[in-house]
């Protein structure tokens, strides 16, 4: 069929958005922080819930009510946006880990809390767990990429060895552990719960998002870590004179 279409000329050429005018709707060209917020958020719903490959950036645009071409102005492709995603929220759950003053605390208190902190937060933001797996699922790629990522657990990384270090002065531990394994046993016993959260539910024939559930586990998991710093560890075995 022949294109019956008119040639584009200087009335019917389509208008291409200039960068400095960043072409927004409802004025927010003058809130560009609040424009990048409101795409941050559409991509982070879009992408938990159908990864980087099934995430579309129409669907971010229409849900963040702006144009699509200011989402590219502003993170030039979906590869940069879902980085962008996933640094912000790591940044945000080592920003609210970092306000939980956890070195004015005694160290059982304090490694409470933060057990608490960790399994709360990945209840109440639902996102993060299905943006993880779908980052492990691209062999963190976009985590490899970004600098800023590893930097920001160093401080949480610092906290947790603080902790351990008080426990074992004061008796309180008898067991010392390495920040980072301690850290992933935390994640691995909180993250499980929520990730496999559905076939868990059919198979023990149990919602395990009820309220009640919710808090068995969230205590279930804090005594473990405790129990295991405050339990001696295991002498080596003797060795036999030959």
């Amino acid at each position: 069929m022949v294109d019956q279409s008119p040639p584009e000329t200087p009335r019917n050429k389509p208008a291409r958005a200039k960068p400095d005018t960043k072409p927004e709707t409802s004025g927010r060209a003058r809130d560009p922080e609040r424009t990048r917020a409101l795409i941050l958020d559409a991509a982070r719903d879009e992408f938990s819930d159908k990864g980087l490959s099934g995430g579309r950036v129409n669907t971010i645009a229409e849900q963040a009510g702006v144009n699509k071409q200011l989402i590219y102005y502003y993170f030039k492709d979906k590869e940069r946006l879902y980085g962008a995603v996933l640094e912000r929220a790591y940044r945000d759950i080592r920003k609210r880990e970092n306000a939980l003053d956890l070195d004015a605390l005694s160290p059982e208190d304090a490694l409470r809390r933060f057990v608490h902190f960790n399994f709360d937060y990945i209840v109440e933001n639902r996102y993060f767990v299905p943006l993880l797996n779908d980052e492990n699922l691209h062999k963190a790629r976009h985590a490899k990429g970004n600098e800023k990522i590893p930097a920001l657990q160093g401080t949480m990384k610092r906290a947790l060895g603080r902790v351990i270090r008080r426990g074992l002065e004061e008796g309180s531990f008898r067991r010392d552990a390495d920040p980072v394994e301690l850290y992933i046993s935390i994640a691995s016993l909180c993250f499980f719960f929520l990730s496999n959260r559905h076939t868990l539910s059919v198979i023990f024939d149990t919602d395990l998002l009820e309220s009640d559930r919710i808090a068995a586990r969230r205590a279930h998991v804090t005594e473990m870590i405790l129990s295991y710093l405050r339990s001696p560890p295991e002498s080596p075995p003797a060795r036999e004179n030959s």
